[in-house]
């Protein structure tokens, strides 16, 4: 629909110029109308279907990532929010129909969905295609004009979300920036209506400090150290399988809803040990560094973050599965630590790769004060047929979502907002909740000419004053007392 885009030097210049044509376009109405906003959704559609195998390849080069990865979780699940939208936005931008009150009488009100304006969307490497474009498709069923800014650490991604988006969308609303800080530094220095950034806490505290300067609201999707509590009465089978497919199933650990750790009992470990150990086998072989369904770790950096909480005093001696590396090839296996210390390295920063670590305690309940000793994380994991425990578990522990046997598949549950809750982020999306994320909900009040009450005008007499005080409260007898000296 546009001119596909063009690498060109970005910097400060640029992105002010880039910022004034969106802002003509949106001004201009382009983005407002319900036909256009399906007709991006469906060029989204469009795009998604005619360049899977690209897709797949790219990610195949930035992260060595399985086809099925790829298809399941990066483009399954844009392709569910597009189809989402298609189905009900026009629901979803209908007025809601609000009660008014006796101060107002006779009236009517309602909230109106508008669009934001221009905003931004800064994305992350480890689910580059899912990360950027489920925010844009939201922003898009908004109304709003959108530039996305792809990671840097995901090359391949980065320059073919911008081939794509180029080519198949209306590039006068929706434009793609490549780039390093430098570019990343001129577009915060922008006035923006909203920026989206998924990513770690310290970029996050960056983005919030430029949004700051001029008032830009923001939605900061962060991470932490998402737990897993395994208590002792479980199948432990399925358990074992659930926490393998959200910890190396999802990127190899490189997912911000990844388990981090786990806390179960210390009689309990031994035989949780044994079966991560048994089904890990089953499916990544006798020999995982091998294994075409595991990705490698993204860069030579990330590999060396993660070797060092390896090479930890405190921690190389509690490696009872796993621990090979290869740095030539970037790959790590997946390795099961037991008893680490809470004061050494890798329990106190994020892990973001396939290193669990188990610390045990006397009794399960005790995970809640270590849970909350910490940072609020982005996700909290309980395994147990225990209902009341289940129930205490939802009371004591806070995170931005909770699930109750199973990992990462709320995820997918688009009627549930994905976000979190102090240093894991703020604000959320999926589903509605992308809509809302980009929309504010304006206020208005409708009256008519009748139902004049001179009571609100001067001069101000008790008897006013007596009657204001009840119309404001809502106070029928009030009124009575004010107008016919009701007792």
């Amino acid at each position: 629909m546009g001119e596909e885009s063009k690498k060109v030097s970005f910097d400060g210049e640029a992105a002010s110029l880039l910022v004034k044509e969106l802002r003509g376009s949106f001004n201009y109405g382009t983005a407002r109308s319900y036909e256009w906003r399906v007709s991006q959704v469906k060029a989204l559609l469009k795009m998604l279907d005619e360049n899977e195998e690209q897709i797949i390849d790219a990610l195949r080069s930035d992260l060595a990532k399985p086809p099925l990865e790829t298809v399941v979780y990066e483009i399954g699940m844009v392709k569910n929010s597009c189809e989402i939208i298609l189905k009900e936005l026009k629901q979803w931008m209908m007025p809601e129909k609000v009660k008014t009150s006796l101060a107002t009488f006779p009236s009517s009100a309602e909230l109106v969905p508008e669009p934001l304006g221009v905003v931004l969307v800064i994305s992350a490497w480890n689910y580059p295609f899912l990360l950027s474009l489920d925010p844009v498709v939201g922003a898009i069923a908004a109304g709003n004009a959108v530039v996305l800014k792809p990671s840097e650490i995901s090359p391949a991604s980065s320059s073919l979300l911008a081939e794509l988006l180029g080519k198949y969308m209306d590039n006068s609303c929706i434009r793609v920036v490549e780039g390093g800080v430098d570019e990343t530094t001129a577009l915060l220095r922008q006035k923006w209506d909203k920026i989206f950034y998924t990513g770690n806490g310290n970029v996050g505290r960056i983005v919030m400090t430029a949004a700051a300067k001029h008032l830009t609201p923001v939605v900061l999707e962060l991470g932490g150290k998402s737990p897993v509590v395994v208590d002792s009465n479980v199948n432990l089978p399925v358990s074992a399988r659930r926490i393998i497919a959200g910890k190396w199933g999802c990127n190899n650990g490189q997912a911000c809803i990844s388990p981090d750790y786990v806390i179960t009992t210390k009689d309990f470990a031994p035989k949780l040990v044994d079966a991560l150990k048994t089904e890990l086998e089953n499916f990544f072989g006798k020999n995982p560094m091998e294994s075409q369904d595991l990705s490698r770790i993204v860069n030579s950096h990330h590999f060396a973050r993660l070797i060092k909480f390896l090479d930890d005093d405190k921690v190389s001696s509690k490696i009872v599965y796993g621990g090979e590396k290869d740095e030539s090839k970037l790959r790590i296996a997946p390795t099961i630590l037991l008893d680490v210390p809470r004061d050494s390295l890798i329990m106190s920063e994020e892990i973001f790769g396939p290193l669990l670590p188990i610390i045990t305690v006397n009794k399960v309940e005790e995970s809640f004060n270590v849970i909350n000793s910490g940072t609020k994380p982005l996700a909290a994991y309980l395994f147990t047929t225990n209902e009341k425990f289940k129930q205490e578990f939802v009371m004591n522990v806070s995170a931005g979502g909770l699930l109750i046997n199973d990992t990462v598949l709320h995820l997918a549950v688009p009627k549930l907002p994905f976000g979190g809750v102090g240093d894991s982020g703020m604000g959320g999306y999926h589903g509605k909740f992308s809509f809302d994320a980009f929309t504010h909900k304006k206020a208005v009040l409708y009256r008519g000419f009748t139902g004049d009450a001179s009571v609100r005008y001067p001069p101000y007499t008790k008897t006013k004053q007596s009657l204001m005080k009840a119309l404001i409260g809502g106070d029928i007898l009030g009124m009575g007392r004010a107008l016919f000296g009701w007792s």
